[in-house]
This record gives structure tokens, C-alpha cells and sequence, in this order.
């Protein structure tokens, strides 16, 4: 027999025999062969006839690089849109002109909330009913009225009230000027509530004149008591001049 015809028989039959093996062990027994021998013959499986994934590649294109926006600045306005390719600001070491006038400018801002708080406080002081029959009991009352003379009212047109005056905790201790046709005066107040039903008890009431003299009007004649019958809401009803709103 011719040695061509005895080689193509021996690989018809390594064929077969290859043709038998599973698929996944085929692959693996040829894919050396194709790796050694990459020719356009052996890019083909003899099987399947199409072209082997590992014995093409491809290129890689390198991909187009865009340039970086530069970022914004101070003076360029607000930013209508979100760009991936903007470069970030630079970071400044020191302080922005922004952050320097800003913390100069806060403690006039806390300065400013403090004065707003205090004068709110304040003028729910003067306007309470307790100074406001402070006021009444000081007008009524003859001795006082020796001293101050008429038209007994506040010092100056923005009064401060001095202490505290809580109502509701039944805690009073304030001081405030007064004045009068006759001379000025500075009006002591002290009252509490032991109990939370019970009734403000006034533990001084006193008026010092601008020379050094005490007028101690609790309990004095002609005198008043401001907070007399005062409960837990410190309301009282008063009319005419024994009893005022």
C-alpha cells in the first residue's frame, strides 16, 4: 500500500476518534495545536468551521482623551449644568476673601441676636400686668405721691426692667426707674408663689430716691399691695381705683 494512502487512513481514523470525545475534552486536545500552528488553515475548526475566539485578536483603538474644563471661578457665575470632564477647584491654603468677610462680620451678627433677644424680653416685661400694677399702686398711694409728685410713670420711653419675672414658676424679683413732676425714683419688687395653687405672697416693695432715702411701702398707709390676690396665672381684675385689668 502507498504511504499517502496508509497516512490518509490513519488520520480518518484519528478523526473518528476525535469526532467520539466530548466536546469540551476536543477543544482542549486541539486548542495547543491551533496555538503552535496559528496559519488560516488551523483558525478553522475541522469540526465546526468557525473561526477559534483565542486565535484572533483585535486591536485596541485608544480611546480620544478630552480635555479638562477649568473650573469656575469666583466670577463666573452659577453653574446651570454638571460636566464629568470639569477640573476641581484648587485648594487654597488660606482663607477666601468670602470666609474673611464672614468671620468678621459674625460677632455683629451674635451681637445683634443677643440685643433682639434682650429687647423682646424686655418689652414682655414693661407689659405685663404685674409692673402695670406696680405702676396704678404707685400713682394711688399718697406717700408716693409726696415724693414723685403727679404723672408717675417710666424713666425713659424704652424701659429696663432688671431681675426676673416668671409667672408661671411664681418667681418675682424685679427693678425699674420711675419718675414724676417732683424727683426719680428706683421701684423694688420682690413677690413668690410657694405653692403652685396657691396665691403670690410680696416679700418687699420699696422705692429709692435718687438722694439715698428707702421708702419701704409694703405694709405702709395709703399703700396698696400690687400683687395682692395674684393666683397661679398672676391675672388680676381691677377697677375704678381699687381694682384695675
Amino acid at each position: 500500500m502507498p504511504p499517502n494512502t496508509t497516512m490518509a487512513a490513519s488520520n480518518t481514523k484519528l478523526i473518528r476518534s476525535l469526532c467520539a470525545l466530548p466536546p469540551s475534552l476536543r477543544q482542549t486536545i486541539l486548542l495547543p495545536r491551533a496555538q503552535l500552528n496559528p496559519s488560516p488553515s488551523t483558525q478553522l475548526s475541522i469540526f465546526t468551521r468557525q473561526p477559534l475566539r483565542h486565535a484572533t485578536t483585535k486591536a485596541r483603538v485608544p480611546e480620544k482623551i478630552e480635555p479638562l474644563i477649568p473650573p469656575p471661578t469666583p466670577t463666573s457665575g452659577p453653574l446651570l449644568e454638571r460636566l464629568p470632564n470639569r477640573a476641581l477647584p484648587a485648594l487654597s491654603r488660606g482663607l477666601t476673601p468670602a470666609t474673611k468677610t464672614w468671620l468678621r462680620t459674625l460677632p455683629l451678627f451674635i451681637l445683634l441676636c443677643a440685643l433682639g433677644s434682650f429687647s423682646i424680653f424686655n418689652y414682655q416685661k414693661s407689659s405685663s400686668s404685674t409692673v402695670s400694677s406696680i405702676l396704678y399702686a404707685l400713682r394711688t398711694s399718697p406717700t408716693v405721691r409726696e415724693l414723685l409728685g403727679d404723672e408717675i410713670y417710666f424713666n425713659s420711653k424704652i424701659p429696663w426692667i432688671s431681675g426676673e419675672l416668671n409667672q408661671l414658676h411664681g418667681h418675682i424679683d424685679i427693678s425699674f426707674w420711675v419718675k414724676g413732676t417732683k424727683g426719680v425714683g428706683l421701684v423694688r419688687f420682690v413677690s413668690v408663689r410657694r405653692r403652685r395653687d396657691g396665691y403670690f405672697e410680696t416679700l418687699e416693695w420699696s422705692l429709692t430716691m435718687e438722694d439715698g432715702r428707702v421708702l419701704q411701702l409694703l405694709g405702709a398707709e395709703g399703700a396698696r399691695d400690687p400683687n395682692a390676690g395674684a393666683g397661679a396665672g398672676g391675672q388680676r381684675i381691677v377697677v375704678g381705683e381699687d381694682e384695675l385689668l
